[in-house]
């Protein structure tokens, strides 16, 4: 065994070792037996043996023995002594080919090889291995199947196996490899694997600070101490790399607080003795504070001045030194020299520390450059996505004047596409001459498919399913082909949409989309039974199209046509009609079919950095839609709406997002208490844009509430269940709504799972609706005197209203055909005793029939105020491994009467 190595193991019977040579008259050293230690002692002089008359090499199965002898010095002919023989077995050992090695044939100059060649590995086996995939593992060693065994090959996997350990901050992981002899000279390699728990570290010690705490420099530190809260965290694991980060942290926070001079003498990391954790100690040293003294710009191109180059920089003469602001004034004068068309500018920060005034001037060079311009621009890595695609989102074409701030545009505009990687960026070399310059765009695709499921449960709709197909770069052209499937009790949809960005390869976007949606209202009855009320069924397609007017601004139209049926439920028809008894008399109105036809534009801002995932920039939508282009619909719809997003630094990103609307009808007066904006084009509020409300659970809406009577007492109560309460939202003509978002930034091992938290707070309402007039009440109960009937909170006491029907201008009662008829019992007649197969008709028969009624109920308008509701919550997005979740949990702090809210919804979808 070798000392400091592990040993290796070795299961079955070890070999037995070839004899040595017996030892010639002149009795020199004995060769030592092959592999009996890693040297061989050299004899104190040495003793000629005679000359080599010949070599034969005995044991070799897979190397020829010319390869054999070709690794010694050994030939024919030669003389030999004790020393060349030595020699020779070291020779052979160095190989690291045989596994057993001697001479024989000394006193006759016969010499014969013996080897024992080392075996061909069968199998590399992984045990214990749990933390670190074994695909991982294997990657990083040296030994294989089918290879040739070698003890230096097995020490080098072990050491790389605990090195793999140690990245991972296992420092206690131990590695025994051993050897399973196998026929035919094949062996098996086992590296049991002991991987020990996870080495945190347990304190971080700081020397020599005077000027902030030890509290505020360990925030500074990627590094953090284990602590029970920080459970998901992976900063709290031991890593060397990360050490060395954590001392540049630490010279950053020190010279953006005005501390030139500092820096960190030592930092030592220490193993606790049970190798579970460590403790750091860094020593440092402060140094004084600097503040800025003069800060000159001193350019050798002669397009830029000087003096207004430096009164454009961030820092003042008087002002706390710091060094981050120094770094974003070289950016700045390179971007600035970047517009003027100088793409390799030098800028070389010169200063003058004075330690007496403890001040620290600068003087910015910009050296002499020429003007570059655009050589050629490579496009790379795209294996699906045409050249052209690429091409015509850069701001630059070959030969144009090279600009720092069009790069920057046309690399937000790429990723803008979301068809690649993140972090793309253009590169920028040297061209054939100093004022060329060649650009490539080396992009990495990715899934560009989305499949896209959504489910939730709401107390109205109950299951909610959604599914979603888009192909955002079909045929490689940019192309966006999307379908969607909508299920719920509330609502059915089926869409499809098809956008060419560029129509003939010209700056002309052109779509279409076609849809059908059901609708469907519906309430409970008393036993909790879900009733369809009415069903509102849109059949229609849109045409679109778009033109950019300037980098940022742009102007799209649109051409809709769509067929609105609105019915109600059979089992709420009376005679075929709507009766406001069994509904509403807002639903009533608005039953029909209808076609719409409509034209509108938009005018849109984007500065966006991302489309996808935006961490800067601002978006401006102002649209109209008039309606009454043809068709049987007359309004005009106005809405507005705007996103601002702020990077914060450190991954928070600080985003403000408002829209807002309003709809004007432009028919006549469709009656009193009827609002001239349809139900079916008014705006709606909830899920998913206003978080912690249900779907259209925001806004003005009719509640009607059974009347519960009191068997014993006859008082009358309005019903507590929710269930049995019709719910029906109404729209409004206005809303708005905003939201204020931060997304948060997790640690590297949670950045690796894909987590990205939010929290949020929303404000918005949905409001300007005619008050529609009540459906008409019951009759009044009266005492047994004929005076009204009052229940005991003075509420009028209503009788069940009965059910009637109009027969030539004659409203008459409906029945119910009694049980004593044994032909027609539980058919309807307007026959209070007898039957008539036609409404209106001659009675006949002897049947006592039964009334038919409807529960007394009240009626309730709510939810019909500007005043805002507001919500607060927590969002989480996660790139799973069976793709993109979203989960928001808030909850509604201010709401109106009326409003439903919700506490949980969750969005899943995957990526093809």
């Amino acid at each position: 065994m070798l000392a400091g190595v592990p040993a290796l193991a070795q299961t079955g019977t070890a070999p037995a070792r070839a004899p040595a040579a017996s030892p010639p008259a002149t009795t020199p050293p004995a060769v030592p037996a092959a592999g009996a230690a890693t040297t061989t002692a050299a004899p104190t002089a040495p003793v000629t043996a005679g000359t080599i008359r010949s070599l034969k090499v005995e044991g070799s199965q897979r190397i020829e023995p010319e390869t054999v002898l070709s690794y010694t010095k050994l030939r024919v002919g030669i003389p030999y002594t004790t020393a060349t023989l030595d020699q020779a077995l070291v020779d052979l050992q160095a190989s690291e080919l045989f596994a057993d090695y001697s001479i024989s044939g000394v006193e006759s100059g016969n010499i014969v090889l013996r080897i024992r060649e080392n075996p061909i590995i069968n199998r590399v086996i992984l045990e214990g291995n749990k933390a670190i995939k074994s695909d991982k593992i294997q990657k990083e060693l040296k030994l294989a199947p089918r290879q040739i065994f070698t003890r230096t090959a097995v020490r080098a996997d072990v050491a790389r196996i605990i090195e793999l350990y140690r990245r991972g901050g296992r420092f206690a992981a131990v590695v025994e490899p051993k050897m399973v002899n196998l026929d035919q000279n094949r062996v098996d390699i086992v590296y049991e694997i002991s991987e020990g728990s996870k080495s945190k570290v347990r304190q971080i010690n700081i020397l020599g600070n005077e000027k902030f705490s030890d509290d505020e420099l360990r925030g500074q530190m990627y590094t953090k101490q284990s602590r029970w809260f920080r459970l998901l965290s992976s900063g709290t694991s031991y890593d060397q790399d990360r050490l060395a980060a954590d001392q540049q942290k630490l010279r950053q926070f020190y010279l953006t607080n005005g501390y030139a001079d500092f820096r960190v003498t030592s930092a030592v990391a220490e193993l606790t003795p049970d190798k579970r954790d460590f403790i750091i100690t860094y020593v440092v040293e402060e140094g004084p504070r600097y503040k800025f003294g003069d800060v000159t710009v001193d350019s050798e191109i002669r397009d830029f001045d000087n003096t207004r180059l430096a009164a454009s920089l961030p820092m003042k003469k008087g002002d706390w030194y710091n060094a981050k602001m120094v770094e974003d004034s070289i950016d700045s004068l390179s971007q600035s020299a970047g517009l003027f068309g100088y793409a390799f500018t030098q800028v070389d920060p010169e200063f003058q520390r004075d330690r007496d005034t403890l001040t620290m001037g600068i003087n910015f060079h910009i050296a002499q450059a020429q003007r570059t311009y655009v050589e050629r621009i490579d496009i790379n890595g795209n294996t699906q996505t045409q050249d052209k695609v690429i091409r015509r989102e850069m701001r630059l074409g070959e030969g144009d004047a090279f600009n720092d701030f069009q790069i920057k545009r046309s690399q937000d505009r790429i990723n803008s596409l979301g068809y690649f990687q993140d972090k793309f960026e253009i590169k920028r070399t040297q061209g054939t001459t100093p004022d060329r310059i060649l650009l490539e765009a080396p992009v990495e695709e990715k899934s560009t498919g989305e499949l896209q499921l959504s489910a939730g449960f709401s107390s109205l709709e109950r299951f909610i399913i959604q599914a979603n197909v888009t192909q955002r770069n079909f045929r490689g052209k940019g192309q966006e082909l999307r379908f969607g499937v909508n299920y719920s009790s509330y609502q059915k949809s089926v869409e499809a949409g098809f956008t060419e960005p560029y129509l003939f390869d010209k700056n002309i976007a052109v779509g279409v989309d076609i849809f059908r949606r059901d609708f469907n209202q519906f309430n409970f009855d008393l036993n909790g039974n879900r009733n369809t009320i009415y069903n509102q069924v849109s059949t229609g397609f849109q045409v679109r199209s778009g033109v950019p007017l300037t980098e940022y601004w742009s102007l799209s139209a649109r051409y809709g046509l769509s067929y609105d049926e609105v019915g109600l439920a059979d089992s709420l028809l009376v005679n075929g009609q709507c009766s406001n008894a069994t509904v509403g008399r807002y639903l009533c109105e608005a039953l029909g079919n209808r076609w719409t036809s409509s034209v509108g534009y938009s005018l849109i801002y984007n500065s966006l950095n991302s489309n996808l995932r935006p961490t800067a920039g601002m978006r401006l939508n102002f649209s109209q839609d008039f309606a009454g282009l043809g068709g049987d619909v007359k309004y005009i719809r106005t809405r507005a709406e705007f996103a601002k997003y702020k990077g914060l630094g450190s991954g928070f990103v600080l985003s403000f997002l408002g829209e807002g609307g309003y709809i004007k009808s432009l028919e006549k007066s469709r009656g009193e208490g009827i609002d001239k904006v349809r139900i079916i084009d008014r705006f709606y509020l909830g899920e998913p844009n206003f978080r912690g409300f249900d779907i259209r659970g925001v806004g003005p809406r009719i509640q009607r509430v059974p009347l519960i009577t009191d068997t014993t007492t006859g008082l009358q109560s309005m019903s507590t269940d929710r269930n049995q309460i019709a719910d029906d939202p109404l729209g409004g003509k206005a809303y708005y709504l905003g939201r204020v978002e931060l997304e948060l930034p997790l640690g590297a091992g949670a950045r690796e799972m894909g987590l990205r938290p939010s929290i949020y707070v929303q404000a918005g309402s949905l409001f300007s609706l005619t008050r529609p007039l009540p459906t008409t009440t019951f009759a009044q109960a009266t005492n047994a005197d004929g005076s009204p009937k009052f229940n005991a909170d003075g509420s009028p006491t209503l009788l069940a209203a009965p059910l009637t029907t109009n027969v030539n201008n004659q409203t008459l009662a409906l029945y119910t055909v009694g049980s004593g008829d044994t032909t027609n019992a539980g058919l309807t007649t307007t026959c209070a005793v007898g039957y008539s197969s036609t409404l209106g008709g001659t009675c006949s028969g002897t049947s006592t029939n039964i009334a038919q009624t409807t529960q007394p109920f009240t009626e309730r308008f709510l939810g019909n105020s500007p005043r805002p509701r507001l919500s607060i919550g927590i969002g989480v997005n996660w790139n799973s491994p069976f793709g993109p979740l979203r989960i928001d949990l808030a909850k509604a702090l201010i709401k109106q009467k009326g409003d439903d809210d919700k506490l949980i919804t969750f969005n899943v979808g995957t990526q093809f």
